[in-house]
């Protein structure tokens, strides 16, 4: 048992035996205390009283990944004096979690909870915002429901699959081979909509290049991510990237069969210094802040201050791309560039049709566009051609 694991059970036994404006405005709806009165008056927030917020992670706060990124989130906002913060690490995704967000507003005032990983959401959350209905709960990648989810229970996530658009261009200019790899967790929307914007990226400058993906069957399985890693680098493979919650293993692999990589959720750029090209991150940073402003300011979900549903891109601030590698070309570089100032500038779709399945099968229509912000990209169920690889 990790350290970490280890406190984590002490406690639980001691206790219980934004970026733009304009990101949160558009989003609208398309979506302490241990006693329920000092609960209400803390979760009433105004000019001069702290806003208390808690974050769980599922995993370690320095697993170069998902989980370090909202860490970092964590400590940005709470730099501002007003903030108050309480973190716990290695909450799995059971009725583990719902102790702990019991714990955090019952033992430590908190008012306003980033449970931040996806299987938190159903049922969990949705429990204990019942549980609590003055406790605001903002969840990553969940999509909230109105008229179905407590009214109490927001969703926020990110465009990320940008910055992997960006970092598939930067991938085929820099593949050998014209043969890259992408190792996800699970067949789910978000891992499918970064295959499909990593693939379209790398094909929007050479439209011969393919991408072989992997899926491990969890977020965190490292000996797994490591027989894909070495499995694609034996088939020629020379550039990896992933969708997992932690990329370390996957990123020192590469290095050490000689590839290129390309991070994601935070820079892993010091655990390859030589085949690093660049990579997709989180600036959770913002995001808190903006909440947090939002929160003091007395807006909340259930007066409408705050919108269920929030989304963002690198125009919002939710995300950046890591600086790119030594191995990087010029002419990369400006390509990359040109996407990036496209996707700031709002003019950039990824998904404009038509786009084929790697089936054959048409999957956008011609003169059919979805828009980063439509509802679609976030049931995908289908790999876009060049994508070799199946969902089962």
């Amino acid at each position: 048992m990790s350290n970490s694991n280890f406190l984590y059970l002490r406690r639980r036994q001691f206790i219980r035996g934004l970026l733009a404006t304009t990101a949160f405005a558009t989003t609208t709806k398309f979506g302490t205390g241990c006693s329920a009165e000092k609960q209400t008056q803390a979760t009433s927030t105004g000019a001069g009283k702290s806003v208390v917020m808690g974050f769980i992670y599922v995993g370690p706060k320095d697993d170069y990944g998902y989980n370090q990124a909202h860490a970092q989130g964590k400590a940005g906002v709470s730099k501002l004096e007003w903030v108050k913060s309480v973190e716990e690490a290695n909450v799995p995704e059971n009725t583990s979690v719902e102790e702990t967000m019991r714990n955090m507003i019952e033992q430590d005032g908190v008012t306003v909870l980033f449970p931040t990983s996806f299987g938190y959401f159903d049922p969990h959350i949705l429990k204990i915002a019942k549980e609590y209905p003055e406790v605001q709960f903002f969840h990553c990648g969940g999509r909230y429901e109105e008229g179905k989810h407590p009214n109490n229970v927001g969703s926020y996530f990110g465009y990320i699959d940008e910055a992997q658009y960006i970092a598939g261009i930067v991938a085929a200019h820099t593949s050998k081979t014209g043969k890259l790899g992408f190792i996800g967790a699970k067949a789910i929307p978000q891992v499918l909509r970064n295959i499909n914007s990593f693939t379209l990226g790398a094909r929007s400058v050479k439209p011969e290049v393919t991408t072989q993906v992997v899926f491990t069957g969890d977020w965190s399985i490292p000996v797994k991510e490591a027989e894909a890693a070495n499995s694609m680098a034996d088939q020629g493979i020379d550039v990896l990237t992933c969708h997992v919650d932690s990329p370390k293993v996957i990123m020192e692999t590469a290095e050490k069969r000689n590839i290129f990589s390309s991070g994601y959720h935070a820079s892993q750029a010091t655990l390859a210094p030589k085949g690093y090209l660049t990579g997709a991150e989180w600036d959770w940073t913002n995001v808190y802040a903006k909440y947090a402003e939002m929160i003091k300011e007395g807006k909340t979900l259930n007066n409408g201050g705050i919108p269920h549903l929030v989304r963002g891109g690198l125009k919002d601030g939710f995300l950046k791309i890591s600086d790119y590698g030594t191995a990087v070309s010029d002419a990369a570089k400006k390509d990359a560039d040109a996407a990036k100032a496209k996707f700031t500038d709002g003019s950039m779709v990824i998904y404009k049709g038509e786009i084929k399945d790697n089936t054959g099968k048409v999957a956008i229509a011609a003169g059919k566009d979805f828009k980063q912000q439509d509802a679609e990209l976030e049931k995908m169920n289908w790999l876009a051609a060049g994508v070799v690889g199946t969902l089962g």
